[in-house]
């Protein structure tokens, strides 16, 4: 018996993977159990050090923070999706005054690190005369220009990928090639391409924790402030873990959200395909 890709193990080599897995397993749990003795013993586990996650005015301070957090994540995606769509469109259009253009500005935005577009953003416009540059702007200036780009190849991979019949039976109807694809392309794309869309979401509600580097007070920021609070024996290391945490249950949150989304996409295309049928 054997599988396309490897042969089925035998019962020897079952035997063998399972003494393997269990190795694997205590050898992870130890090294668990060592770290977390090692910030017990250096009394990262004490009331003291966590202590200041008790005062309200701390706990209202860390709310703002993850406000902020979600708040640049929220225009970041917003701006992402609409600038990834614009860029895919142009790239797919038959003109190549318009198609070139947004070849380059994909390739060229998503080639520069993010962190390196938001310091161009912060310190870089402001020393060339350019006013009103906050935290918040260049964070969410430099995640739409980075995210859009990569999620613009996404958008684009998305629409090739389906049958050409699709446009063309769209094309011969007398809809634009706009029309064709905002109505008939895109939004097959976009259910098909939605984990990989999801996961550039989650990559951008992890990337606003750069924005620290440029004072922007959201989580990450708020965590080095409450880390450096000696009186409270510096909490550094309960700081981050709370804002890992918090990170963690953002993210599943927005998986979550992701999930329901696409289970009622699906419920309504086996609803449409159902009446289709029906029909016929």
């Amino acid at each position: 018996m054997s599988s396309v890709l490897f042969d089925v193990p035998g019962p020897k080599a079952r035997t063998r993977n399972k003494y393997l897995n269990v190795i694997t397993v205590l050898v992870v749990a130890a090294i668990i159990a060592f770290i977390v003795y090692k910030f017990y013993e250096s009394g990262q586990f004490t009331a003291k050090k966590w202590e200041i996650f008790t005062f309200p005015r701390v706990q209202e301070k860390f709310l703002e923070a993850i406000w902020a957090t979600i708040s640049a994540f929220g225009v970041a995606a917003v701006g992402s999706l609409i600038l990834g769509v614009v860029l895919a469109f142009g790239r797919l259009a038959d003109t190549k005054w318009l198609s070139v253009p947004c070849y380059w500005f994909t390739e060229a935005f998503r080639a520069v690190p993010l962190l390196i577009l938001m310091m161009i953003m912060y310190y870089g416009l402001p020393s060339v005369g350019v006013e009103g540059m906050t935290p918040f702007i260049a964070v969410v200036a430099g995640l739409i220009l980075y995210n859009g780009s990569v999620l613009a190849e996404v958008f684009r991979a998305g629409i090739e990928s389906l049958p050409k019949g699709q446009g063309e039976a769209g094309l011969a109807i007398g809809l634009t090639k706009g029309q064709v694809l905002r109505s008939i392309l895109l939004p097959q794309a976009v259910r098909a391409m939605l984990p990989v869309i999801i996961s550039q979401l989650v990559v951008i509600m992890k990337d606003t924790s750069l924005g620290f580097l440029i004072t922007y007070n959201e989580i990450l920021y708020y965590a080095g402030v409450l880390g450096s609070q000696g009186q409270y024996g510096s909490p550094i290391l309960p700081a981050y873990m709370v804002t890992a945490v918090v990170y963690v249950g953002l993210c599943l949150i927005l998986s979550g959200l992701a999930k329901y989304t696409e289970f009622k996409m699906s419920s309504r295309l086996k609803v449409l395909k159902t009446k289709v049928g029906m029909a016929g």
